[in-house]
Order: structure tokens, then C-alpha cells, then sequence
């Protein structure tokens, strides 16, 4: 193996909880490819979203910034080519940038960054999910009812996607071209992002009478904080969840996992075969996680790990085998990693983004230290969410409303919120601590202040309260092929 990479390949699912996976130990889900990929390289443990929101996370995985410095704030809100992405970054000194698959940005008709998009999934419209925009008067979200009703075997549209993703993926990595010009590839799947309708080879792998039911899955359980129950409110996905569809519900998200899976396997083992792995950096994570019912939430939308937390798997020249890093991580890292891995020039605008490489955090001892953000501020919200994690601690503040804080070595569930223990001198330090790290990355209050000026503005843009409503609504961003009947 050379020392140093060539080339980055960076393979994107959509919704895959960081706990779903072989590698971390998952007792049901099988994940084998993935499971190799970690071992010949290494698992970053505690890996984050910038925010647990496809569109808000996916602009600032392009700029390599925090979601409130971009002010991609929500699902309406897509990137639009500015500021300017690393692929634009790493293109512009002649490495050849592609994406295959879903990106949900603007359009394909703005300068993303990448000298060819391949079957690309962007926002609807060019617009989005408008509805998440209303979050001083929020209206009924109808559509939650789909993800029961969508509980099922067979294909989808969104598996279907997929397959034509990895046939294009294989086929563009094997074409002899490859060899000629360093490239930096973005692979991006929708599966196991709902809707949960799963093939049926893969779903008869998972009995659901065998699944366990959620985290917190009767009343005592669930989150009393206001907001948690202001956006448990919005997104009803719960209700319409007796235990029974939960299982199967599980069953089927397990199920597209493993066909998420097999489809990356068949995209390495055409890099492999194209002759070019030993020359090139594999890196694996998901946009976000999936609650799956815990503490009575679906989807996605909150701070809790299976939420906010995110797998990340990284292999090749230069990458630790078999290593497991502690040291907090976060989406953020790839714009730094792209750059440090191709060797392109830093630029002023690079070298101010809060990411590190990944190869250089797997090459250094554990940093417990180290503070990652997130944040929320998309529908169902009353107000801004801002995530803290450092060491064992994570810090929820809420702007408005009483803090979150928990100690996930003691209660990796999350289940008990200490924030309330003002008597433990560990708490109120941590609590001290947790707002300190915020108050260095942002003004909260002002940031969620920005945030409302900037959404009412959106909603007059759209034409309006109603027109956010009655203009675009659906439950999952509907692909390539079908909004072309729209």
C-alpha cells in the first residue's frame, strides 16, 4: 500500500443510526462490508452531524461549516453553490470531483463544485420541504402518517434509486479513465432512510418477533422537556406506531441497512478490482441517524445519539488498521480530509473551517477533549437547539427554555437528564462548561435570532404561509425519476 492516497472515495448513506452496524457491535443488524471496511481501517467512535437534518447537514458538508455561519438553515433552504464548497476547492486545482447519487442542494444548474453530477437528487423544486419553515405557528404535519402506512417488503422507489447508484458507481470507477487524473468521488445513498419498504431478500433476514422494542417505548420513558414535546408534537409519527408495526418497522430499517450494505460492498469491490485501492482513502458515514421509536420519536430532528450521531468508518493509505479513536468527530472533518488527503493548497478560506483531517485525528492519540457541535433549527422546533459533546459529557441548550445534560459513559440511553441535579458539584461544573464551549462557537441568542429573520423572510420569498403549506408537501424528497412527473 502506498503511503499516501491519490484518490478519496467517500460512500454517503441517508438515516443510518451509528449503533446499527456489525462493527458497533450491534446484536441483529448485519452489515458486512462495512464490517471489513473497519477492519482494515479504523471506526471513529463518536462521530457527529452538524445537524440532524438531510439538507442543513448536507450544505455544510460541501463548505466544511457550521450550519449558522452558512445560514442553510433548513429543508427549505438548500445549498446553492455559495460559499464555495472543497469540491469546487479541489476541482479548481485540477482534481476531477464527482458525485453519484443524492445531494440535495439547489439545483444542478448552480456550480456545486464537482466536474459531473451523476443521477443527482436535489430538493424539489429547487424549493424543498417549505412546511418546516412555519415554527412560531406550525400547522398539522399530515404526512406523518406515511411512515406507518409505508411499512412493508418490496421494492421502492428509493431502492430502486440505489441500485441504479451503485450500477453507476461501479461503472465509473472501472472505466480505465480513473487512472489518468486524481479524483475525489462522493458516493451518496438514500437507503435506510424511509420509506421503511425493504426487498424482500434482506427483509427476510430480520424475524420482527425477535426485535426489541425502543428505548423508552412506554410513556415513563419519554422526554418532559417543552421542546422535545413541541417537536414530538409536529412529527406524530408515533402514533400511529403500535408495538407490533414497531417491530416490523425495525425489521424493515434493519433490513435496508444490510441492501444499503451489500450496495456499498459492490462499489469497493469495484474500486478493488479497478486496481486503484491501494491509492485511494475510504471513508464511510451517514447525514444523520434514525431515532426508530426511542423515547418516542421517529426519524430524526433531535440531539439524542441515535439522532444526531452518525457512523464513520475511514481505510486506506496512511489510516490505522483495526483502530477505534474516541476523539469526537464530526461531518465537518470531510472538507479537511478532502483537502488533506488530494494535497491541494490551503487557501485563507480553508484554513478558518473548524474541521481536522481524518487521517491526521486517527494518527494521534484519543483527545477526550475535543468540543463538537450541533444544531437544529428546522420544522417542529420553537427554537434553536445547540449540541455540545465533549469527553462524556453532552450539553442541550435550548435558546429559551431549560438545558439538557448527560453523562453518556454512566446513561448511553440518555434517559437520565441531569441538568435538573443543581446540588452535584460535577453537574453544575459541566453545565458551566457546556455553555462556556458554546458561547466560543456562537452566540446562541443571536444565532436563533438570525435564524427567524432569515425564515420569514423565506416564507414571503415562497409566496407565503399558505403557499409553504399547500405547495410542497411530502415526507421524503421524492427521487430523480419521480419528480420528473411532478
Amino acid at each position: 500500500m502506498t503511503p499516501t492516497a491519490k484518490n478519496i472515495l467517500i460512500i454517503m448513506s441517508d438515516e443510518h443510526r451509528k449503533d446499527a452496524m456489525g462493527v458497533a457491535g450491534h446484536p441483529i443488524v448485519k452489515t458486512p462490508h462495512l464490517d471489513a471496511l473497519s477492519a482494515r481501517g479504523t471506526v471513529f467512535e463518536n462521530a457527529y452531524t452538524p445537524s440532524p437534518m438531510c439538507v442543513p447537514t448536507r450544505a455544510s458538508v460541501a463548505t466544511g461549516d457550521h450550519v449558522h455561519k452558512t445560514r442553510n438553515w433548513d429543508s427549505a433552504t438548500p445549498y446553492d453553490g455559495t460559499p464555495r464548497s472543497w469540491m469546487r476547492h479541489l476541482r479548481d486545482q485540477g482534481i476531477v470531483t464527482t458525485s453519484i447519487g443524492k445531494l440535495h442542494f439547489r439545483s444542478a444548474e448552480d456550480d456545486n463544485g464537482f466536474t459531473e453530477e451523476i443521477l443527482p437528487m436535489h430538493v424539489v423544486g429547487g424549493v424543498g420541504w417549505a412546511i418546516g419553515l412555519l415554527r412560531e405557528d406550525p400547522p398539522d404535519y399530515g404526512a406523518a402518517s406515511e411512515l406507518a402506512n409505508d411499512v412493508g417488503v418490496g421494492p421502492s422507489s428509493y431502492t430502486d434509486y440505489d441500485l441504479s447508484i451503485r450500477e453507476a458507481a461501479t461503472q465509473w470507477l472501472k472505466d480505465p479513465q480513473r487512472k489518468l487524473h486524481p479524483w475525489a468521488t462522493f458516493v451518496s445513498f438514500v437507503s435506510p432512510h424511509y420509506p421503511l419498504t425493504a426487498p424482500q431478500e434482506f427483509y427476510d433476514m430480520y424475524d420482527p418477533d425477535t426485535i426489541e422494542l425502543p428505548v423508552g417505548y412506554h410513556e415513563t420513558g419519554r422526554p418532559k422537556h417543552a421542546e422535545l414535546r413541541s417537536i414530538a408534537k409536529f412529527f406524530d409519527y408515533d402514533r400511529y406506531f403500535d408495538a407490533q408495526k414497531t417491530r416490523e418497522a425495525k425489521a424493515a430499517y434493519y433490513a435496508l441497512t444490510t441492501f444499503m450494505d451489500d450496495c456499498v460492498g459492490q462499489v469497493l469491490t469495484a474500486l478493488e478490482e479497478s486496481g486503484q485501492a491501494e491509492d485511494t482513502m475510504v471513508i464511510y458515514v451517514s447525514d444523520h441517524g434514525d431515532m426508530l421509536g426511542d423515547q418516542g420519536f421517529w426519524t430524526k430532528q433531535v440531539m439524542y445519539d441515535a439522532s444526531a450521531g452518525v457512523p464513520m468508518i475511514a481505510a486506506g493509505p496512511g489510516v490505522p488498521i483495526g483502530r477505534r479513536v474516541t476523539t469526537g468527530t464530526t461531518l465537518l472533518d470531510l472538507a479537511a480530509t478532502a483537502v488533506d488527503v488530494t494535497g491541494v493548497d490551503h487557501d485563507d478560506h480553508s484554513r478558518a473551517l473548524p474541521g481536522v483531517s481524518l487521517r491526521d485525528i486517527a494518527n494521534q492519540p484519543n483527545d477526550p477533549d475535543r468540543t463538537i457541535f450541533s444544531e437544529y433549527h428546522d420544522g417542529g422546533s420553537t427554537t434553536g437547539t445547540f449540541m455540545m459533546r465533549w469527553g462524556d459529557w453532552k450539553y442541550v441548550y435550548y435558546v429559551g427554555h431549560a438545558p439538557q445534560l448527560f453523562n453518556l459513559k454512566d446513561d448511553p440511553d440518555e434517559l437520565t437528564d441531569l441538568a435538573d441535579q443543581l446540588g452535584d458539584t460535577l453537574v453544575v461544573e459541566a453545565l458551566n462548561e457546556g455553555e462556556k464551549r458554546l458561547r466560543e462557537i456562537c452566540d446562541p441568542e443571536a444565532v436563533n435570532a438570525q435564524c427567524f429573520e432569515d425564515q420569514k423572510r423565506r416564507i414571503e420569498a415562497l409566496g407565503g404561509r399558505d403557499a409553504c403549506i399547500n405547495a410542497y408537501v411530502f415526507n421524503h424528497t421524492p427521487t430523480p425519476e419521480m419528480q420528473k412527473k411532478l
